[in-house]
């Protein structure tokens, strides 16, 4: 039986639009998509603001909270909970070049004012979390922002952040490249780096999502394990990716199934979720699915999931520690691709 409760977002299940071409699939109402979450198993949902209040920007303070909360109602029906909320910076004309790192005070402000509305919107759905992913912090011409003040200007809107709402956390998702040429806090290492740097390290901590680890060069369950050994892993995206390429969220463990697995298993053996996390899905359906099936690659990702769940339980941790001592590294993968074969050792 999966330990884990899972979350989506609405995004995850969409019409097939992207930059190469125009949408291949019809688009389904909101509420539908969650109501169809909650029948496949989810939990929880996460936010980008703009889910929860489509037209924040000209909305007032107190507007934006009135549909906030005809979300939460909605919410309660289907017996789902918001996991946290992130402002969408990066699809605005206010934020081309960055939002906490803007060449301009105006848009700057901006930013702070949708992380603040973010918080709000947060606060009504009954969360405590709001999730950066820094799209566009960074630059596109090397010269044109000094790293080390952009570095600077992060770590302050975090402590406005911060100083906005006592109970708030700030949950840092990186990425190192895309849409961005080069990022600032493109791994979780700097989102540890950053964390320290705050006025409040306990209130800061790290989302990793599987194909930014891979778009590193890195392996997702080693990015996954450093947070955890730091206290700081406060939420999954699993997804998968094929090499460093454009972040394309495939289907969990389509791509890397051993990969995969060792997500599963470091993930458990470190108790993750009993502290109240969940393990999130940001997998998008492939261009050519067809509207039948607009679901079934979340539907798959959960399959995955809890059939890797069940080889982890299955793991020899007193044959790993032969092989270990008697340096058999070949003997112990074998075993590993056996157990995911399925193949009698």
């Amino acid at each position: 039986m999966s330990i884990f409760k899972y979350s989506v977002g609405p995004w995850n299940v969409h019409n097939g639009a992207d930059t190469y071409g125009p949408a291949v699939r019809s688009e389904i109402d909101f509420e539908e998509k969650l109501k169809r979450f909650s029948e496949i198993g989810f939990s929880a949902i996460q936010f980008h603001d703009d889910d929860a209040v489509p037209n924040i920007n000209e909305l007032a303070e107190e507007d934006i909270k009135l549909e906030a909360r005809k979300v939460k109602a909605l919410l309660d029906k289907y017996n789902l909970v918001a996991e946290f909320v992130a402002p969408r910076l990066w699809m605005d004309p206010h934020t081309i070049e960055g939002g906490y790192m803007s060449t301009s005070e105006v848009d700057r402000e901006f930013a702070m004012w949708r992380s603040y509305r973010s918080i709000d919107i947060a606060n009504e759905l009954g969360c405590d979390k709001i999730v950066l992913w820094l799209a566009r912090e960074g630059t596109l011409c090397a010269e044109s922002k000094s790293p080390v003040d952009a570095t600077k200007q992060l770590i302050e809107a975090i402590n406005s952040m911060l100083t906005y709402d006592k109970n708030i956390k700030v949950v840092i998702e990186p990425k190192p490249n895309e849409p961005i040429d080069r990022s600032i806090c493109g791994t979780m290492g700097h989102v540890l780096a950053v964390s320290a740097a705050t006025i409040d390290p306990t209130r800061v901590g790290g989302l990793l999502e599987s194909a930014h680890a891979i778009l590193s060069g890195l392996d997702p369950s080693h990015e996954i394990g450093f947070a955890i050994a730091m206290n700081k892993l406060w939420g999954v995206h699993l997804n998968d990716q094929n090499g460093m390429k454009f972040d394309q969220d495939k289907s969990f463990g389509v791509e890397n199934l051993r990969q995969a697995f060792n997500q599963i298993k470091v993930l458990k053996e470190n108790n993750y979720g009993s502290n109240g996390e969940y393990v999130g899905l940001d997998v998008k359906a492939m261009r050519t699915t067809v509207d039948k099936d607009s679901f079934k690659h979340l539907e798959n990702s959960l399959k995955i999931i809890k059939a890797l769940e069940i080889k982890v339980e299955r793991f020899d941790y007193e044959y790993q520690k032969l092989c270990v001592a008697n340096r058999d590294f070949e003997g112990l993968e074998m075993y590993v691709m056996n157990l995911l074969m399925g193949i009698d050792q």
